[in-house]
């Protein structure tokens, strides 16, 4: 892989995504709630169960996936108002200018874990779409055991930080997962199509050498930011290893990569069709990371470093997002502060005053943020009611 020597640097003419506003009608433990914001870190305090993270949850439905929680559709709802739907609106600032995005259950779906998505009034293909609007990343006291909760988080994990590289990243997940899908059932249901089978692996092979690529790519472009921060945090080393990105490390051309995808994926149908699944892909992959000072896979340290290792990733890839690809994405932190110590917190203020990234931070204690007075909204969170301080 080519290597990258420049120093991240954050410029004037980067886009800087940002949330201007957010309206929540029977979401969570909200029944009908507005928050108006400008491009500023937002701080949101509150006691425990106030809502503050279901803001944050809410915030996270606006690009690919289920959002920070990884919730069921239908338990969005708020609890008190059976029979009525979630939906969400926002204002953003994002890649393609100034854009409104709705989301919601889709009652008509007949599907109670299916949404619906518009942006700017007309409805989504598919969730993908908001890949190319707006990019975001968040840190959860969940995600510390992101390391010890095997593979699928982990890659779950990197590709996210890849869509602020790669807006069309998601896209291609999603059509390397589809194929992957058909061919299971097609293997599963006995003697098949060859030449739809054909086709299914040349897709797969062709997204899924794509997808590798990208996902090296993005940790090239984060270790390299870490290794050049000025942060006191540890030094963050990240790695995707499997079949696809181990051949393309060791210089394999992406084009040869895929006929080797496509042979092996040919020559184990029948191995695929006794397991139920497909043993080779970058759906397999598997994300690494290395504290370099201690010399230590991050799953062998603790809780603390664990999550400070994550912190300089998030941050890393903010700030290697500005420097390669000229956009600053949103950044969601719920309860991150209150694991730093006085110094790291006043770091990561300052890290975020540089980068200018919109920042939308959770905490039960207000004094924790006095770093930011002065360069942050504040909002108290009470019942499902937010309020500005």
């Amino acid at each position: 892989m080519h290597t990258l020597l420049e120093t991240p640097d954050v410029s004037l003419d980067n886009k800087i995504l940002s949330i201007s506003s957010l309206s929540l009608h029977h979401f969570r433990n909200y029944i009908s709630a507005r928050i108006e914001v400008t491009s500023a870190p937002v701080v949101l305090t509150g006691r425990n169960g106030a809502g503050k993270t279901n803001i944050l949850e809410a915030l996270s439905l606006l690009v690919p996936g289920r959002g920070l929680r990884r919730a069921k559709i239908s338990e969005l709802d708020n609890r008190l108002h059976a029979g009525a739907s979630w939906v969400l609106a926002a204002g953003i600032s994002g890649m393609q200018g100034e854009s409104k995005i709705g989301t919601g259950r889709d009652v008509e779906a007949g599907d109670a874990d299916k949404r619906i998505i518009k942006i700017d009034e007309k409805v989504a293909r598919s969730q993908a779409e908001l890949a190319r609007h707006l990019a975001m990343l968040w840190l959860t006291p969940q995600m510390e055991q992101l390391f010890h909760e095997g593979a699928s988080s982990g890659r779950k994990f990197l590709d996210r930080l890849v869509y602020s590289f790669d807006g069309s990243h998601a896209s291609r997940v999603n059509e390397y997962e589809f194929a992957m899908r058909e061919r299971n059932k097609l293997l599963a249901n006995g003697p098949s199509d060859p030449h739809w089978l054909d086709a299914l692996e040349q897709t797969m092979a062709e997204t899924g050498s794509a997808i590798a690529v990208a996902r090296l790519v993005a940790c090239e472009h984060i270790n390299v930011a870490i290794q050049n921060s000025p942060l006191s945090f540890p030094i963050a080393h990240i790695e995707i290893h499997g079949f696809i990105e181990d051949k393309l490390n060791e210089g394999e051309a992406a084009v040869a990569v895929e006929e080797m995808v496509k042979k092996t994926l040919h020559a184990g149908r029948g191995q695929d069709a006794m397991a139920g699944r497909t043993l080779t892909g970058t759906h397999r992959s598997e994300m690494k990371v290395f504290n370099i000072e201690k010399q230590m896979l991050a799953e062998n340290c603790s809780t603390g470093e664990q999550k400070a290792l994550l912190l300089s990733i998030v941050l890393a890839q903010a700030r290697s997002g500005a420097k390669w690809q000229g956009v600053v994405p949103v950044l969601l932190l719920d309860e991150v502060v209150a694991h730093l110590d006085a110094t790291k917190r006043l770091e990561l203020f300052e890290e975020i005053d540089q980068i200018k990234a919109q920042v939308w931070m959770t905490g039960t204690d207000s004094t924790l943020f006095e770093g930011l007075q002065g360069k942050a909204q504040y909002f108290q969170v009470e019942n499902g009611k937010v309020i500005t301080t």
